[in-house]
């Protein structure tokens, strides 16, 4: 059984038949572990209300592993027909037919709106391609790629594998795994305003992005704040810092969901003897 992967130097060009037109391959075709299959699956932390959409599918043995270990439900889009018939008939000897298809297509073009995971087994330049269409999906999406990265899209996580069930005898023995999980769009200015210090405060939040890091200024009661934590992932935003009010050093430490033009949480406020933990709804005012 087989799936892509990265070895070529240059890509391919298969011309589809009758179309009159040349789609490009993403990737040559080449074994893949189970084990690297299994640990993709692992660390995207697939489970049973996970639609997972895995690009190049090869035989389809990422997304039958995903719905007969994981539960999932899913597809998979493969240019190579007689690959996408050896991967049905897999599906259908694995008794998940049910739960996972395949189709015909073109990678780059396909629609990834289902998909709560996206895999993949591409060259770099392949992945790098895509990038743009997956920071579209929904925050949240995971994505997992073996071996190929995204350029300055750095991963939320990196794993290196010893791979001892290869395939072939000339796969590596040592490979790799990306897993991003898509950002929320954050950077503008937010607003938002939380009693503290026995009086209500405004803040407001200027939020600079790139990718899934965020950095920014803050005031608090018109005084310029330092932040000190400031994270995303996917649509959970965490920050924290510590604000003068009324002459005492309040700890704020605020969690909360990107929902559109909104964060929507809890704000935990200490300070000396003071701690309230609030309700916490800040609305973005403008966008850069």
């Amino acid at each position: 059984m087989f799936h892509r992967g990265i070895p070529l130097l240059v890509s391919a060009l298969f011309a589809l038949a009758g179309s009159g037109y040349a789609v490009e391959i993403a990737a040559p075709y080449v074994p893949t572990a189970p084990s690297v299959v299994e640990r993709m699956l692992e660390i995207a932390r697939v489970g049973r209300e996970d639609y997972v959409i895995d690009l190049g599918s090869g035989d389809g043995r990422i997304n039958i592993t995903a719905a007969t270990k994981h539960g999932a439900r899913g597809h998979g889009v493969e240019i190579d027909p007689q690959l996408v018939s050896q991967a049905r008939a897999n599906a259908r000897a694995a008794g998940v037919s049910d739960r996972v298809s395949f189709v015909e297509g073109d990678l780059f073009a396909a629609d990834l709106s289902r998909a709560t995971v996206v895999t993949m087994y591409l060259l770099r330049r392949s992945t790098i391609k895509l990038r743009d269409r997956l920071l579209q999906l929904k925050p949240g999406t995971r994505i997992v790629s073996h071996a190929g990265s995204m350029d300055d899209w750095k991963a939320d996580r990196f794993e290196m594998l010893d791979v001892k069930d290869r395939v072939r005898a000339d796969a590596p023995v040592k490979t790799y795994i990306h897993y991003w999980i898509v950002p929320a769009r954050v950077a503008g200015t937010w607003r938002w305003k939380l009693p503290a210090g026995g009086r209500t405060v405004d803040y407001e939040l200027e939020l600079s992005q790139s990718y899934q890091m965020v950095s920014g200024t803050l005031r608090a009661g018109g005084k310029e704040v330092t932040l000190q934590e400031a994270s995303l992932e996917g649509e959970r935003i965490a920050l924290a810092f510590t604000a003068d009010i009324e002459g005492r050093a309040m700890r704020h430490t605020l969690a909360g969901r990107v929902i559109g033009n909104s964060i929507v949480g809890t704000a935990a406020i200490t300070g000396g003897r003071a701690k309230e933990r609030l309700d916490w709804k800040a609305g973005l005012q403008s966008k850069p």
